[in-house]
């Protein structure tokens, strides 16, 4: 008499007839339907304001975490929050501070696509793939996939660090090829641009003023690497920015402000004064390094007497719609759209400056169409 066994390896069960004593092979009887979900349109289309995804937090990380001490790496680490299994800042970057005391050395080789080098104190070199590049205070620097990289310090140094390791560790790959050489951006050729586009005749017109960074071989989308994007600027005295939105997510660096420099983030809008209901503050400080989240409300403002500067950066070439004009604005409670704004800002007495869609041009009367 044959029997009917079943039995499961793992999550296969197996089915056999088989006589008692004997072995046999079965048939692998297959569940592939285990992880298929199914929602409704609407609620995955926006999944950060629908909550299904976990939620990027506002968050600030001070200078002391890092201007001090013995050489090393810190990462602004916020997987516990985003619920990954390896490190991140965003779903898609990681922050990094390197920490280097004079006449040491530290190594990296992630494996990442890009990696983002901003020198925040001291002067140094890197030796990377056999080439010395020298850096000093104010300077950028992108080391593409493949580096293998030793940086040294002739004096004690400080680097603001990011990586694309995140996107790499949620497709399970590796970086193989490498797209763009080791490149330098000079502290005194970043503020040479910056300082022309600040004294341009319509610098006053612009809600923002600042320079993206671009590798020649990105010219498509004028990214600083294949993944990466950089922008440089500042926030002029008296500034206050229009609240602006984006559903991507920001990491800010602030190289220099004095106090009463400030971002303000916010999810709402009042529509009468364009100002962000009970906004949280964040204060820049010098070496400050914060998190602006996707889909929240958020301007820079600065009451202190002296120029402040800052350093965006994101994942491109994709993130890049949002600072180049473009803003999420809301046209009623539930309902958003993105819109092409007009880089002439109308100013309100008493009120920020009001950004507009470039439809609205003549009824605004910015002078955007006039002759």
């Amino acid at each position: 008499m044959s029997h009917l066994f079943f039995w499961s390896q793992g999550n296969r069960p197996f089915a056999s007839n088989a006589q008692p004593g004997q072995l046999t092979v079965g048939t692998v009887n297959e569940n592939w339907t285990g992880d298929a979900r199914y929602y409704e349109y609407t609620t995955a289309a926006d999944p950060i304001g629908s909550g299904i995804i976990s939620p990027i937090p506002a968050k600030e990380f001070n200078p002391e975490l890092y201007n001090s001490g013995e050489t090393r790496i810190v990462t602004i680490d916020l997987s516990v929050e985003l619920r990954t299994e390896y490190p991140v800042t965003s779903p898609s970057l990681l922050t990094n501070f390197i920490r280097i005391t004079s006449g040491d050395s530290i190594n990296t080789n992630p494996n990442a696509t890009s990696e983002l080098n901003y020198i925040i104190s001291g002067t140094g070199t890197t030796l990377v793939n056999g080439e010395t590049i020298n850096w000093k205070k104010g300077d950028f620097m992108t080391l593409p996939s493949g580096s293998v990289s030793r940086h040294t310090a002739s004096e004690d140094a400080t680097i603001y660090y990011i990586l694309d390791t995140p996107l790499l560790d949620y497709l399970g790959v590796e970086a193989k090829k490498f797209r763009f050489e080791p490149t330098l951006f000079t502290a005194e050729e970043a503020q040479a641009k910056l300082d022309e586009v600040a004294n341009a005749p319509d610098a006053h017109l612009k809600n923002r003023i600042s320079i993206l960074l671009n590798n020649q071989k990105f010219d498509q989308t004028l990214t600083i690497t294949h993944v990466l994007w950089a922008m440089f600027g500042i926030v002029p005295v008296g500034s206050n920015q229009a609240p602006h939105s984006h559903k991507s997510v920001a990491l800010d660096f602030v190289a220099y402000a004095a106090p009463g420099t400030y971002t303000l983030v916010g999810d709402k809008v009042d529509p009468e004064t364009s100002e962000i209901i009970d906004p949280i503050r964040i204060d820049w400080v010098p070496g400050k390094a914060f998190v602006t989240p996707p889909g929240l409300w958020h301007s820079h403002h600065n009451e202190s007497g002296e120029l402040a500067f800052i350093i965006h950066s994101g994942r491109g070439p994709s993130d890049i719609p949002s600072y180049f004009g473009y803003s999420i604005h809301s046209l009623r409670p539930g309902l958003m759209r993105v819109a092409k704004f007009c880089e002439r800002n109308i100013r309100v007495p008493g009120k920020t400056l009001l950004p507009h869609p470039i439809n609205d041009c003549r009824s605004k009367r910015c002078g955007r169409f006039s002759k």
